[in-house]
Order: C-alpha cells, then sequence, then structure tokens
C-alpha cells in the first residue's frame, strides 16, 4: 500500500543484497518484511516458521511487507535480454529455453556452460531489480541510506622499554574473519562450477532454510527483549522434516 502524497521522508539503512534476494523470489510461500529501524530483510516460509511469530510480524508496524517481482515481469527480462546476446548459437538455445513451462529453470541451465555471458545477465537482472526496489521505497516514502559499519579499535600496544623495537600489531579479528569470509566464498564459487542444477537447487534450498533460521532467531530474541517476562508469547520456528528441504522459490 503506497503513502499519501506529501508524506515525509523515513531514512532505512537498507540491506540492498538481501533486499535484491526478497524482491526477486516470488514463491507464494516466501513472504518476506523490511524492517524499517535496521534495515534488515526478514524471511518467513510457510510451513516453517511458527503462523503465530508471523501473525506478529505482519502486524508489527516496524516491518513494511514487500511486494516481488512478478514472475511474468522477470520472464519479460529474459526476452528483452535474449536479443541483446551476440553469440547466434547461444541466442537460439536461450530462446528455446524459455518456451513453454520451466523456463526459468531452462535458461539457468543453458547459461551454466557459459560463464561470461551469465555474469552479464545478473547484471542486467540486477539493475533491473534496482530500479523496481527504488520506486518501490520512492512509493513508501522511504529513503535508503549507508548503512553503519562498526569498526573495533585495535588494542593499545604497551610501551616498549627504552631501545627495544616496538611490537608489531597483532591483526584484528575483523581483518581475519574478513579474508575468512572472501576464502569462503571463492571456495563457494569454485565448487559450484562444478555442480548440476540438482545438486544446486539442493544447496540454495538448504542456503534458504538457514537464512530463514538465522532471521526467525534474531526476531525472537528482539520480541522477547521487548516483552519480558512473557516467555509463552516468544515465538518460535520449527523444523524443515529430516531429509526435506525447503520449497524452491523458481519453477
Amino acid at each position: 500500500m503506497q503513502v499519501a502524497p506529501g508524506t515525509p521522508t523515513r531514512d532505512v539503512p537498507v540491506d540492498w543484497e538481501a533486499l535484491e534476494d526478497a524482491f526477486e523470489n516470488n514463491a507464494p510461500e516466501v513472504h518476506s518484511y523490511l524492517h524499517l529501524v535496521t534495515g534488515d530483510v526478514l524471511r518467513i516460509v510457510d510451513g516453517i516458521a511458527d503462523p503465530q511469530m508471523h501473525a506478529r510480524i505482519a502486524a508489527d508496524t516496524n516491518y513494511l511487507r514487500i511486494d516481488p517481482v512478478s514472475s511474468r515481469e522477470q520472464y519479460r527480462w529474459m526476452e528483452r535480454y535474449i536479443p541483446m546476446v551476440e553469440d547466434p548459437d547461444l541466442q537460439g538455445k536461450l530462446t528455446q529455453a524459455i518456451d513453454g513451462k520451466g523456463a526459468f529453470r531452462r535458461f539457468k541451465d543453458v547459461l551454466m556452460a557459459y560463464g561470461p555471458e551469465r555474469e552479464r545477465w545478473f547484471s542486467f537482472r540486477s539493475e533491473r531489480l534496482r530500479i523496481f526496489m527504488e520506486a518501490w521505497l520512492s512509493a513508501h516514502a522511504l529513503s535508503p541510506v549507508a548503512r553503519p559499519v562498526w569498526t573495533p579499535e585495535p588494542p593499545k600496544a604497551e610501551p616498549s622499554a627504552p631501545g627495544e623495537p616496538a611490537p608489531e600489531a597483532a591483526p584484528r579479528p575483523a581483518d581475519r574473519r574478513g579474508r575468512s569470509a572472501e576464502s569462503l566464498r571463492k571456495t563457494l564459487r569454485e565448487i559450484s562450477e562444478s555442480l548440476g542444477p540438482r545438486d544446486l537447487d539442493t544447496i540454495v534450498a538448504f542456503a534458504e532454510f538457514v537464512r530463514t533460521r538465522r532471521a526467525t532467531r534474531s526476531f525472537a530474541n528482539h520480541f522477547s527483549d521487548s516483552h519480558h517476562g512473557h516467555d509463552d508469547e516468544i515465538p518460535s520456528s520449527q523444523e524443515v522434516p529430516s531429509g526435506e528441504a525447503p520449497p524452491s522459490s523458481e519453477d
């Protein structure tokens, strides 16, 4: 629902990557919300999250329901991108891939073997998503601002005795975590290149489940802190049945 004209804008430290994921995922069982104070995106999946928790979030004025881009519009993006492909053979494969049910999955499967073209498609799609996100934020009188970055201060070194060399500063934990995270991302990318579509579906589904669990626990802690003394009202999440994965967002 759009706000009335003339409504003052509200600054929100938007997490663009998470918001992009929410706008892209239009599966009916997935519901995404933007927290208007922190800018975080909370994703609720039917059958995994506690229905009572879902109702509480929907009623919380600090959360705004995100309207994802429709499948029809995302299909148009594929149609518009195909003529931009210079390789006639690949252009023909992509045209054939989007014909009929399962178009999104077949389109991605074809691009799996064309790394540079796949990256160009991701950039093209991200640009379209960004346009939709900015229009949606503007329609709700929300102004995206930079997210705060916390940088811990390095520990103060003890003064050395006269004539002794000053001790070298130890690397900060944040730096080590950053290097480790980047190394893991690189490894994950290398592994994904060698996996088939079905393996990637399983990994993506598990990642969605982990993201949902983390967001659910974050909301539970927030709700617990703001309702101290009412433990029976703290929302909880449900485990995914053993051997099953959360539903995929696409066909």
